[in-house]
């Protein structure tokens, strides 16, 4: 509460911070011999082990789309997670990745036509994956999430606190602009890994002063650490952003955090205008006393009186909370 007055940048993440964090398969696209739905039975099959909202969107487009009990997913083998990029597995024997375009071209399976799929998808401000074996690109899929409702008006919320706001986010480049500029955000650095993001406050906290960052996931984490004010959104936060973070939006709404800062501004302006009329009244008390002005009832206002005036001036700042706060 006393830290988030002097707050002078915000850096948000992307996926289940300004966006709902709840994807949704939209688009899945074989390159390949094997079919779109093949194709999503292997992208399934991987992500059936992680409980990233963009695998659950993966996993449960599979049991949309596949609608036949019968068909269960494959078993994977040597399973791993590739930090900031995506997942690998064996599957019947074969090596699979499904990532991001990053890790696509860091695989070399990057093609003209997995670029133009990711280039289409991409510009739509959707999340594209490839999935790929050991030497080709298979298919590409895409999620699509929805940006909160309450994101835009946060944010303009905070630049009218005159606090600079920032995106940090693993996803690629032309998603993460298609979101920032929905919600109103200029400045967006994209398909950053964990220390990345770490990099990214570094800079902001060497340029702006004192800079909160607000995240949900695992990737978050040492960011939401190196911060000033780390904010984790309380209900779509893993345990780990959770553990790591200052404050937990139990509401994930991005208002909270302009909420916050307005009331933190509040609260360090009555204080000190308690701290001035309770030292102030003890000064002009004790000269009438030197004068041999002082009186019994002046020395009880001085001090029960003034005790009592400074209580009632922070009672004040009840009125000043969200309905939706007083509420609870």
């Amino acid at each position: 509460l006393e830290e988030a007055r002097r707050l002078r940048a915000i850096a948000v993440d992307k996926t289940g911070t300004s966006t709902e964090g709840k994807p949704a398969l939209t688009d899945v696209d074989s390159l390949g011999d094997r079919s779109e739905l093949e194709v999503l039975r292997l992208a399934a099959s991987l992500e059936a082990g992680s409980d990233h909202p963009v695998a659950r969107a993966v996993t449960d487009g599979w049991a949309a789309r596949a609608g036949e009990p019968a068909i269960s997913l494959l078993e994977v083998a040597k399973f791993g997670s590739i930090t900031g990029r995506g997942i690998e597995g064996t599957i019947e024997g074969r090596r699979y990745i499904l990532g991001s375009h990053r890790l696509a071209e860091e695989r070399g399976v990057c093609s003209a036509a997995v670029e133009r799929l990711l280039e289409t998808f991409e510009a739509d401000g959707k999340t594209a994956m490839v999935l790929a074996d050991e030497t080709r690109a298979l298919g590409v899929l895409a999620v699509a999430d929805t940006v909160r409702a309450s994101s835009k008006r946060a944010v303009a919320d905070l630049k009218a606190a005159d606090i600079e706001v920032v995106m940090l986010t693993g996803d690629n480049a032309r998603t993460a602009a298609a979101v920032a500029k929905e919600v109103g955000i200029e400045v967006v650095r994209a398909e950053l890994l964990p220390e990345d993001k770490v990099e990214a406050v570094d800079e902001l906290v060497k340029r702006r002063g004192h800079v909160a960052m607000i995240g949900d996931g695992v990737n978050d984490a040492p960011a939401l650490a190196r911060s000033s004010i780390g904010i984790a959104m309380g209900a779509a936060g893993t345990d780990t952003a959770l553990e790591t973070a200052d404050v937990a939006l139990m509401q994930d709404d991005l208002r909270k955090v302009s909420d916050l800062v307005r009331l933190s501004r509040l609260t360090a302006a009555v204080l000190m205008q308690n701290i001035t009329l309770a030292i102030g009244t003890k000064v002009v008390f004790f000269a009438l006393a030197l004068a041999g002005s002082a009186t019994l009832w002046m020395a009880v206002f001085a001090d029960l009186g003034a005790s009592l005036i400074v209580v009632a001036n922070g009672l004040r700042l009840l009125r000043s909370l969200p309905k939706s706060t007083n509420s609870h």
